[in-house]
């Protein structure tokens, strides 16, 4: 039997103007700017003002001098094409003087390495036709076969392929690791050769790609554990390495530039009165609606005459366009009053730089004190960097949860991984401490940790137990030295 009811409820609901305002949020500088200049060429009405390098560069060209002004004075000119060859293609005095960023293909590099490495080669020739022979990505896609019969033909005169083979192994030997690899067995080996090869888990990775390559393929890890003599932890640790190599030599060496480059979010500047934030650039300042296009609209609203389809798309591309402004400024505005709360918060740290100085703060903190979502606080932190006095650091690594000492003070979990850190560093090798025994040295120091949580950070630092640290003492200086410090993780 059908039967209607009346009910009455309460519903929250996301609107999709507020979840994009969210993804506006987390944008870091260089996509916004990415965004921005979608948004203008989707909307006709959404214009941006000039930087000031165009705006100067107009100018000049304005007021530049013209050459001639009819034909009459360009026949009657004595002065020589040379004079003003250059000016055919600068408007500025200075822009002659500013460098020009270059970029060098790898098979150059690899090409001076060589001449470098091998000044006596009687035939450098031969070992740039191989380089050349490589792929975009380092590697020698052709068999040895195929390469000596194309290099026969281009030197007229016969190769065999034991003479590439030396030759190869030479071009191998240069940098980055992996270069000339054939195949991605060989573009491993190639790596850890590179490598300290007196370290067991490098010498372990090495005699697997060896001898049981085709097991590991297959993920047969009990064979090759059973072969190898390893326990489970030691060769979860092997396995780790080699899944770390790079499998393009070149895709790490030819990104380097663009990775190891931080445009930051945020500019924090120490002044006499204390620090001060500032946003790397503000967009909202530059953005503007067309004033004519805004007129159209007036007026289609007015006279409600032609085309009824171009003025509602007019008038919703105006309305986009005014969202959009709204947007960008309530987005700095919320950056900047999320990023002094943080510097209020963590006063200390930004004076002095110390990572024992950082408090606990979570997003909570932060969104209790702005009066704005947790959400919100998440995605402005994430993905931003603040440059500092001390350096550049990733805004979200600022964030922590806290522990309380014996005298009730919280510290920050970062301080207690430091510790840690620099416990294992000053051990005896020989005699590595237990997890127990840290937890015992921390508690004398006024932490109290229960085991779990050191065994928790001791993984998150990438340390090995105290058996392993005992059998393995290379492979725990190396795991040391690799994680820096928690500066360096800040950044």
């Amino acid at each position: 039997m059908l039967s209607q009811n009346q009910s009455q409820r309460q519903q929250m609901r996301i609107l999709p103007k507020q979840i994009q305002l969210l993804n506006i949020f987390h944008l870091n500088t260089l996509q916004l700017e990415q965004k921005i200049m979608d948004e203008i060429n989707e909307n006709p009405l959404l214009e941006e003002l000039p930087s000031d390098d165009v705006i100067v560069a107009e100018k000049n060209a304005k007021d530049a001098v013209q050459d001639y002004m009819g034909y009459e004075e360009y026949c009657h000119d004595d002065i020589p094409d040379y004079k003003l060859e250059h000016k055919n293609y600068f408007t500025g005095d200075n822009i002659p003087e500013r460098p020009i960023a270059t970029s060098v293909d790898f098979r150059e590099e690899l090409k001076q390495q060589f001449r470098e490495e091998n000044p006596d080669d009687a035939n450098p020739e031969l070992a740039d036709y191989v380089i050349d022979s490589l792929s975009d990505c380092g590697l020698l896609e052709q068999t040895l076969s195929d390469l000596a019969t194309s290099i026969s033909f281009s030197f007229h005169k016969w190769f065999e392929t034991e003479e590439l083979e030396e030759l190869l192994v030479r071009v191998q030997n240069l940098g980055p690791a992996g270069i000339g690899a054939r195949n991605l067995r060989e573009c491993f080996l190639l790596q850890l050769r590179h490598m300290n090869q007196k370290r067991p888990d490098v010498r372990k990775a090495i005699t697997i790609l060896e001898d049981f390559y085709s097991e590991l393929q297959s993920c047969n890890m009990e064979k090759i554990k059973n072969s190898t003599n390893l326990e489970d932890d030691e060769l979860k640790i092997v396995v780790q390495l080699i899944a770390s190599l790079q499998t393009r030599p070149v895709s790490a060496m030819s990104n380097s530039a663009d990775n190891g480059t931080v445009i930051p979010d945020f500019i924090i500047t120490e002044t006499g009165e204390g620090l001060e934030v500032s946003l790397f650039r503000s967009r909202s300042a530059s953005l503007y609606i067309n004033n004519s296009w805004k007129e159209t609209v007036h007026e289609n609203e007015q006279n409600k005459s032609g085309n009824a389809h171009a003025a509602q798309y007019i008038k919703s591309k105006l309305q986009s366009a005014q969202w959009f402004v709204n947007a960008i400024q309530e987005r700095e505005s919320n950056m900047l009053k999320v990023m002094r709360c943080i510097l209020h918060h963590q006063e200390i740290y930004f004076q002095t730089g110390n990572m024992m100085d950082l408090k606990p703060m979570i997003l909570k903190d932060i969104a209790e004190k702005t009066n704005l979502d947790i959400s919100t606080i998440s995605r402005i932190a994430s993905n931003k960097y603040a440059s500092t006095p001390f350096g550049i650091l990733l805004l979200k690594k600022l964030f922590s949860e806290g522990l309380a000492t014996q005298d009730g003070e919280k510290v920050s979990n970062r301080v207690i991984q430091q510790t840690i850190k620099e416990i294992v560093i000053n051990e005896d090798k020989k005699n590595p401490y237990t997890d127990k025994q840290i937890t015992a040295m921390l508690a004398d120091k006024g932490f109290n940790v229960a085991r779990r949580t050191v065994a928790k950070y001791r993984e998150q630092l990438h340390i090995p137990v105290a058996q392993q640290r005992s059998r393995w003492p290379e492979m725990t200086e190396s795991a040391t030295e690799d994680v820096s410090s928690m500066n360096d993780q800040l950044s």
